[in-house]
């Protein structure tokens, strides 16, 4: 057999480096997102301190000595030291473990929230944008109907009816802030259902349920990612500002919210009490929000 020979030209060209665009047309959608996302160091930033500010939380038993509703009425509102490094509040427990214990709740309300909006949302998004006509008009002008009327308004109506546990508030901010997650996904399938693959996949005879969940689905994990994360900051603000109004989390058991509550009335004289629980809700609320901007950068196909 002759032996196969290699020119010059195709030496050299084997030889050349492979440009970054042939590089990322290869490359997963997951990876190229990821990327990105490294590339974009705010957000890079947002998701190191939301993993310390976690992680933190997570592992608050062996982090602090005390316990979040140990009483020290000899050391109340004591400035921060060395022993309390946040302060002790008006019945002279440590600040730093209640915040710590108190993002326990937070964080859990938050996240907890943002699965059941996020899939409530999606699913009524996905039912919307999928069959159009008249049920997509119904939706439509049902969420309309939703969103005029004042959330803050219902959350205080259901959270005084139903009570104020962590269940309660989880159930309750979940279930009323799932219109604008719909509304998106219910748009990124209408502007995917136009696709030739999608026209294919029909023509081949492929049925409703395997479009969704093979096609239109996947293809919409970045637009919900998104709202997942602002929906994970939402969740913690109106957690926040219900225990604020005395209708969240109820002592002794702490939440961000409840020990801003009732630090107002300490401001004058131990404003730690108050600085500390905020400085957390906007170092989680920032950071989750920096997040939410590398992402939609990252899915977004235009971006390098």
């Amino acid at each position: 057999m002759a032996e196969k020979t290699i020119s010059p030209a195709q030496t050299i060209t084997a030889s050349l480096p492979i440009p970054q665009e042939t590089k990322e047309v290869v490359d997963s959608p997951g990876r190229l997102a990821w990327r990105r996302f490294r590339r974009h160091k705010v957000a890079v930033m947002g998701a190191f301190l939301l993993f310390l500010i976690t992680s933190l939380v997570i592992l608050a038993p062996w982090v602090t000595p005390y316990e979040p509703n140990e009483l020290d009425i000899r050391n109340r509102l004591q400035a921060p030291t060395l022993a309390h490094p946040m302060g002790t509040d008006e019945l002279g427990r440590d600040v730093f473990t209640r915040v710590l214990y108190g993002g326990r709740i937070s964080l859990t309300i938050g996240v907890a929230a943002m699965l059941i909006s996020v899939s409530i949302g999606t699913f009524i998004g996905a039912v919307s944008g999928y069959m159009g006509g008249n049920v997509d008009g119904v939706i439509m002008r049902t969420i309309d109907v939703i969103i005029s009327f004042p959330s803050l308004f219902l959350l205080i109506m259901l959270a005084s009816f139903l009570g104020s546990t962590p269940t309660t508030m989880i159930l309750v901010i979940g279930v009323l802030s799932w219109m604008r997650v719909s509304r998106l996904v219910r748009a990124n399938f209408i502007s995917i259902k136009g696709h030739e693959y999608v026209t294919a996949a029909h023509a081949l005879g492929a049925g409703g349920k395997h479009i969704v969940w093979r096609h239109l689905l996947p293809n919409s994990l970045g637009p919900i990612t998104i709202a997942a994360t602002i929906s994970v900051s939402f969740a913690i603000l109106t957690e926040s500002a219900l225990s604020y109004l005395g209708l969240g989390v109820q002592p002794p058991q702490a939440t961000w919210g409840n020990m801003l509550r009732f630090a107002q009335d300490q401001m004058s004289t131990a404003p730690w009490t108050a600085i500390f629980p905020g400085m957390m809700i906007f170092l989680v609320s920032i950071a989750i929000n920096f997040i939410g901007d590398g992402m939609r950068d990252a899915f977004d196909p235009h971006s390098r």
